[in-house]
């Protein structure tokens, strides 16, 4: 073989093997995430009950993307193939060694986040299901806080829909946090005290129920609104830190679908909530202090 055919032959085997080496990267990397929940993994699943197609992942991603071709999508097969991850999963299964959080917010923010323990299999809580936008691998342990939307139900699932002065769409100034979970859920009182003002009101916008529990040691009152306070309540009954005193209702409000409690602390001893429809006036200072204080995170 002459000279320039040997330089020739060498040029077209390094040209296959820098091929060779190109064509085994991609489906190392495709590896990673193929539709198939390995172990190691965290998996989101399209559907609920760990159904449809799911998008795997071996590490944190604080931004899906939200547009094809570039961002991460559901890749085994079923229902939803092919579509962003992103404010799109129902359920989870996280195959990793290590508990993983899913956030609401990108970049691993917002108030709303749901964990994952290792081997753990579940749907997304109320709030997150559909509404996915980054999760983590070994996120910072809790502060010790519970938070309070579990506290008021002693159940997952429940989340706050609307924070202090967190009004959008109605005018006023809101003077509690409320809480969201389900119609008939129990309702638990978050602080001791005594009940001083017991309305038991009805469904519908002119049905407003209450529940004013006064703690004299801290000088605070605890406003339950619109769920319906239990028959045996009393004015002057003493009420334990996570006694049961309501079922999740819709006293008050226009419907069952925004069912949810308005919890509100008032400075003193007060036995109705401040007015927050329609009035410009914070009469409620931030109640969050007050609430870590107390033990809970505000979510």
């Amino acid at each position: 073989m002459g000279t320039l055919d040997k330089i020739l032959t060498t040029a077209a085997a390094a040209v296959v093997l820098g091929g060779a080496v190109l064509a085994t990267a991609s489906p190392a990397s495709a590896a990673v995430r193929d539709g198939v929940c390995d172990s190691g993994e965290f998996c989101y699943y399209f559907n609920s009950g760990n159904q449809g197609s799911l998008s795997d992942f071996t590490g944190s991603v604080g931004d899906y993307g939200t547009r094809q071709p570039s961002c991460f999508d559901f890749k085994g097969p079923g229902t939803g193939k092919g579509k962003c991850v992103k404010n799109a999963a129902a359920s989870v299964w996280n195959r990793s060694s290590k508990t993983v959080r899913v956030y609401f917010n990108s970049n691993y923010g917002g108030s709303v986040y749901q964990d994952f323990a290792p081997g753990a299999k579940g749907n997304l809580k109320a709030g997150l299901k559909n509404q996915n936008a980054s999760h983590q691998f070994g996120p910072s342990p809790s502060s010790g806080r519970v938070n309070m939307s579990y506290a008021l139900y002693q159940a997952g699932g429940g989340y706050v829909s609307c924070g202090f002065d967190g009004y959008v769409h109605t005018s006023g100034r809101h003077e509690g946090i409320d809480i969201t979970r389900s119609v008939d859920s129990d309702v638990h009182a978050l602080v001791s005290g005594q009940i001083i003002n017991l309305v038991h009101g009805r469904n519908g916008a002119s049905g407003l129920s209450t529940i004013a529990i006064y703690n004299a040691s801290l000088n605070k009152t605890i406003i339950y609104l619109h769920s319906a306070p239990l028959s045996s309540l009393r004015v002057g009954q003493q009420i334990s830190r996570g006694q049961i005193i309501a079922d999740e209702a819709w006293h008050g409000v226009s419907s069952r679908d925004v069912a949810h409690t308005h919890v509100e602390m008032r400075p003193g001893r007060q036995t109705r909530a401040a007015k927050s429809v329609r009035d410009s006036t914070l009469s409620n200072p931030n109640p969050n202090s007050f609430w870590i204080s107390q033990g809970y995170n505000v979510r």
